[in-house]
């Protein structure tokens, strides 16, 4: 039965992810730090679908955890089909507010974590003449809004280019650009979201559908919601001193994050 690899996947997105996985009938490994949560995950994920998962606890910015899932997906014995970078999270203080540890810890889970899951994979991808990567960046990406968004501006540019290269070979790469989601991102960070009006809030399935709906389609960016569809556009194609001026009277998605 094929396999995917899902990190972050004890919560949110990456629970999300990892469902509409096994509802299709994947086996999936779940990525996560909590061995006690992602055990409970597989469990119930076994029992409502009949797949077979596999808990792989590991901290990806630790280089001795992220190097064992490495090591499963680029294992020849066990191929991986899919992969879903999703492990992330946001720090509450803008950068002049924060520790250089967190920062550095910021990206090597939102960068460094996805540089080597990919290139891990990949190889095997290509040979097999099938595969697909989704990678979840933010629509902060595109605003200038500190540490977390450019780390997501990385992992959007990245995924395109990938997505250039691998043109041909079979192998389909996505970045998922969500804006403000109803998961535990927010409240792990510590940030208090009460002034964010509802109509900002999309809700898991939401972006798991679209992004499956574009991967489909062989888009290369996905963006859920007709309420930033519209704001993306205009941030990726609007004059960068507008963008800017906005961003430093309305410092929200650097404080905040997805």
């Amino acid at each position: 039965m094929p396999t995917a690899v899902v990190t972050g996947a004890t919560a949110g997105l990456g629970l999300g992810f990892a469902e509409h996985l096994a509802r299709h009938g994947l086996d999936i490994v779940l990525v996560a730090r909590d061995a006690d949560r992602l055990a409970e995950v597989a469990e119930d994920l076994t029992t409502r679908f009949g797949v077979a998962c596999e808990p792989l606890a590991a901290d990806l910015a630790d280089r001795e955890g992220l190097d064992r899932v490495c090591a499963r997906l680029s294992d020849p014995q066990r191929p991986v089909l899919a992969l879903v970078n999703n492990a992330g999270f946001g720090l509450r203080e803008p950068f002049t507010g924060t520790s250089i540890e967190d920062e550095q810890r910021m990206l090597d889970v939102l960068v460094t974590s996805v540089l080597h899951t990919t290139h891990a994979v990949v190889p095997s991808m290509v040979d097999a003449g099938a595969g697909w990567i989704i990678n979840v960046s933010s629509i902060a990406g595109w605003f200038p809004g500190g540490t977390y968004s450019a780390a997501k501006a990385w992992v959007t540019t990245f995924s395109e280019s990938l997505a250039v290269r691998l043109t041909g070979t079979g192998v389909r790469v996505l970045a998922v650009c969500p804006g403000f989601v109803r998961t535990e991102f927010h409240d792990r960070a510590g940030m208090d979201m009460s002034q964010t009006p509802d109509w900002m809030w999309l809700d898991v399935p939401t972006v798991v559908n679209r992004a499956f709906r574009d991967l489909a389609a062989g888009r290369t960016v996905s963006v859920a919601g007709p309420q930033y569809r519209p704001a993306a556009r205009v941030l990726q194609h609007g004059p960068r001193g507008f963008v800017r001026r906005f961003a430093g009277k309305r410092d929200v998605i650097s404080r905040r994050g997805e």
